[in-house]
């Protein structure tokens, strides 16, 4: 499947008034959304645990894991999981894409809403 992005908005659920505007790869592969470690910092956006991913490289790795709010194509998820990740990652996951109702669309390359 080729990648395409989506505009997203995301905010830290404690302080609602710290937001981004951020360009998210749409990947399928990805479980938790992923986003720059040094912008959830920024957000005030603090780790509630750690997970253990396995990259596409097929190194395994282990990082921290918060909890951001989230809008996507005009649909809200009060919180949802996101992976502290490195600078320049901004993935969209699939656990994001579920809460959010939206699946990929790859020869459109876009995301469509889903039934529940």
């Amino acid at each position: 499947m080729g990648t395409f992005s989506v505009r997203a908005r995301v905010w830290n659920p404690a302080d609602k008034r710290r937001e981004a505007v951020v360009e998210l790869v749409v990947d399928t592969g990805a479980t938790y959304t992923v986003l720059p470690r040094t912008l959830l910092e920024r957000l005030g956006v603090l780790p509630i645990r750690s997970v253990r991913l396995r990259l596409a490289d097929g190194r395994i790795v282990e990082r921290p894991l918060g909890e951001v709010g989230i809008e996507v194509e005009g649909r809200y998820a009060s919180a949802t999981p996101v992976v502290f990740g490195e600078e320049g990652v901004y993935l969209l996951g699939s656990v994001t894409m579920e809460e959010l109702g939206l699946a990929p669309d790859p020869v459109e390359k876009r995301l469509k809403p889903t039934e529940a």
